[in-house]
């Protein structure tokens, strides 16, 4: 009987499992299919699966394949499958998804555990599932919206297992996620935490980044209180490694007992190398695309590149080696210089020499009116009293030093005081034979000083002007630097070669007397046989070459441009003296070589465009002549062996190869500068303060052989020490048949004929007067 009885009730039992079965699976296929239908939210459609968007940060690639910055909205880089580590993708299965390769985007497995335990004993979330999360849904939502939102995830899974490879979905997920501090992508983290390429990391820098992965933030080895959680979600990783047999029990432990090392390299706009040639490169990108459409419609609208999300690739003449070694020798000898100047300026009070107090309170608030403080509050509708008065209140801030950033408190108007009493520099190196740039540094630190001193900023060039004299009357005259010239004061009267009044320059420290031969005048910067010279050729012709070496600025035609009095930029100088170099043929700076898109379809070529300026035997003559001034004028400290205790005074380089250069030093000792050249190699120099009126009040300390040579000794002493860097240590190349002799010792021409020719610009004078 009772056998009987239960029998009905095992049936109904049995009927209605199967009913709540059924229903629950229709149920739960239903909620699959509004789910891919969209009922829950939109759902990317086939476009959107083969496409994704992603914003790509556009690289700039230095001539030696390093990425020396980028410019983005997402600093995203993305790498292929094939560049990913093995031991990264295996840290990543090992401890995200155990059963990668066995599931279609879920893991049934994992999904029935985690819906048995609540989440307890871990997520079911695939990769492909937290790849689908990145790319359509993003951020994650809490009660049932999490569920409705798992069904999306599991939907838009599954469709990508059958759009793309197991392999891409990997690629994929690591480039879309984001390791914060602007590190977004397995690519970009890599640079940024490691100082290196994905391709290069080591096996526990892996898994320090798959830590990454649980959650950016709780899990960040850059941030100090989450250091250890990184430490132990990385050891982990390699528990997880070991248990799916990646690793042995061995290596996992002594893995584990690796410290964590980071190599932390910011990427943001202003971190990194290069800072200002890369915010020059920002502007000649944004002129070259408005010049170059990325297409035009039938109806004539245009849709343009976007460097910040298209994932250009600017590739760049720097040479990320060369840009090192010149920012370390700024810094190494700006700090030194900056620190007697301070010593000094404390004790003598150096800054503002010869201005009375009312023009420094000019410049002063012209200062203030220029800041973004004043621009804010002007635009806030504040008066200047009341934004005046806003400048002498005490505030945090952090300034500026040469021993790093510093934390202080002080008035804004303080800190204009605090930073015009730095000197500043601008430096550039460039291949004469090309025009490539290779290295470029406009100033101190572009964080705090964000004024380009390479291009945008323009300076009295002084002595440097000379070369420039001498080459026309080469050209013109054929004189050679044996020509001998007496040392004695010289007018150029009013109304001859545009002068508006007698013009008599002096030489520096009043040294007159006997007669001097071109190489030693030029090396020592000599006034008056520049003045001489001057009165043979006049000022139109000398203008004229220096526009045909690239000289944009506009250059007065009177006699005085002869000592240096125009202001030009180190850009300029550079690339006119570079001319000099490559015996007399023009090569404009250049800066890109060629710009491709994300795909790598060449988007711009630079080509070159070569001129002949200046004949072959007169740019070697050129040469020569600035070849005396390391031999035996200002430039000579680059010869001597003395020690490097007086790097700033002393003459602590040895070089022993040819160098042409000049340096030069203009009034009141405000500007210093140095143009320095070997036969592949030309590089300027210029150091100043941002007032004229902030100088040294010596010629000790004041002169370009101590302002700016310094700069080019150090650098080129890093560039010869890199022997991968093939800079030239031989002679300039020495035209065939030269007809006008360089070696003095060969030289026959006699004094009488120099009287001659002294004789009669003497009576031609006369006859003017």
């Amino acid at each position: 009987m009772t056998t009987s009885k239960s029998t009905p009730n095992h049936n109904r039992f049995i009927k209605w499992f199967w009913i709540l079965f059924t229903t629950g699976l229709l149920l739960f296929i239903s909620i699959f299919l509004l789910a891919g239908l969209g009922a829950f939210g939109k759902m990317p459609d086939f476009d959107e699966l083969e496409n994704p968007k992603n914003d790509l940060a556009t690289e700039i690639i230095s001539s030696d394949g390093k990425i020396i910055g980028t410019f983005f909205k997402e600093n995203r880089t993305p790498v292929d499958y094939e560049q990913l580590p093995d031991h990264l993708i295996k840290a990543l299965v090992a401890t995200e998804d155990e059963r990668y390769y066995k599931h279609s985007g879920v893991d049934a497995r994992g999904t029935i555990r985690a819906f048995a335990y609540l989440g307890k004993k871990g997520g079911a979330s695939t990769i492909s599932q937290q790849l689908s999360k990145l790319l359509f849904h993003g951020v994650r939502t809490k009660g049932s919206k999490r569920y409705l939102q798992k069904f999306k995830e599991w939907v838009i899974a599954a469709r990508l297992e059958r759009q793309y490879t197991k392999d891409e979905i990997i690629a994929m997920y690591l480039n879309k996620f984001d390791f914060l501090y602007q590190a977004v992508g397995i690519s970009s983290a890599s640079r940024i935490y490691f100082g290196k390429d994905v391709k290069d990391l080591n096996i526990e820098e892996s898994a320090s980044l798959v830590a990454m992965l649980k959650n950016p933030i709780l899990y960040n080895p850059k941030r100090e209180k989450f250091k250890k959680n990184n430490f132990n979600r990385r050891n982990q990783v390699f528990k997880q490694m070991e248990i799916n047999g990646y690793l042995t029990t061995k290596v996992k432990d002594s893995l584990q007992k690796l410290p964590l090392k980071l190599n932390y390299s910011p990427e943001g706009h202003s971190d990194g190398i290069a800072t200002y040639f890369r915010e020059y490169l920002r502007d000649f990108m944004k002129d070259w695309i408005e010049a170059n459409p990325k297409s035009i419609s039938d109806l004539g609208e245009k849709d343009y590149y976007d460097i910040y999300r298209d994932g250009l690739k600017i590739h760049v003449t720097i040479d990320s080696r060369m840009q090192t070694y010149a920012e370390q020798a700024v810094k190494e000898h700006m700090s030194n210089l900056q620190s007697i100047f301070d010593k000094q300026n404390r004790k003598n009070r150096l800054m503002y020499i010869d201005v009375n107090s009312k023009s420094v309170e000019k410049n002063i608030n012209r200062a203030m009116k220029r800041s973004d403080r004043y621009r804010i509050m002007k635009k806030q509708g504040k008066t200047d009293k009341e934004i005046f008065k806003s400048f002498d209140k005490k505030t945090k801030m952090k300034v500026f030093s040469w021993k790093g950033a510093k934390d202080t408190i002080m008035t804004p108007k303080d800190s204009i005081w605090y930073y015009k009493s730095f000197f500043q520099t601008g430096m550039m190196s460039m291949e004469p034979q090309t025009g490539q740039v290779k290295a470029w540094v406009g100033g101190n630190n572009y964080k705090f000083f964000q004024y380009d001193h390479v291009k945008q900023g323009k300076r009295q060039v002084g002595s440097t002007f000379k070369p420039f004299v001498y080459a026309t009357a080469i050209d013109q005259l054929k004189l050679s630097p044996c020509d001998t010239i007496p040392n004695v004061q010289y007018t150029i009267p009013a109304g001859r070669c545009g002068a508006i009044e007698d013009w008599t320059p002096k030489n520096s420290g009043n040294k007159y007397g006997g007669m001097i031969s071109l190489k030693e005048a030029l090396a020592g910067s000599v006034n008056t046989v520049t003045a001489r010279l001057m009165s043979k050729i006049c000022p139109v012709p000398v203008a004229q070459l220096a526009k045909k070496l690239g000289v944009e600025t506009d250059i007065p035609e009177v006699p005085s441009i002869a000592l240096g009095t125009v202001d030009l930029s180190v850009y300029e100088m550079v690339g006119a003296y570079g001319t000099f170099a490559n015996e007399g043929v023009y090569n404009r700076p250049s800066m890109v070589t060629h710009i491709e898109d994300k795909n790598g379809t060449t988007l711009y070529e630079h080509v070159p465009d070569p001129k002949d300026v200046l004949s072959k035997e007169a740019a070697y003559v050129t040469v020569n002549l600035m070849e005396g001034v390391t031999q035996s004028g200002s430039g000579v400290r680059l010869r001597t062996t003395r020690t490097r205790t007086k790097a700033i005074t002393g003459y602590p380089y040895k070089f022993d190869n040819p160098i042409a250069g000049k340096t030069g030093t203009t009034q009141n000792h405000s500007d210093g500068w140095f143009m320095g050249m070997v036969p592949n190699l030309c590089t300027g120099v210029w150091v100043g303060a941002e007032d004229r009126s902030t100088h040294f009040d010596n010629i000790k300390y004041g002169q370009g052989a101590t302002m700016a040579l310094p700069i080019w000794a150090l650098y080129m002493e890093k560039c010869y020490a890199d022997k991968s860097l093939h800079i030239s240590k031989g002679a300039f190349e020495k035209p065939k048949n030269l007809e006008i002799i360089t070696d003095c010792s060969k030289y026959n021409k006699s004094t009488s004929d120099n009287e001659q020719i002294e004789n009669e610009d003497l009576e031609e004078l006369n006859g003017l007067n």
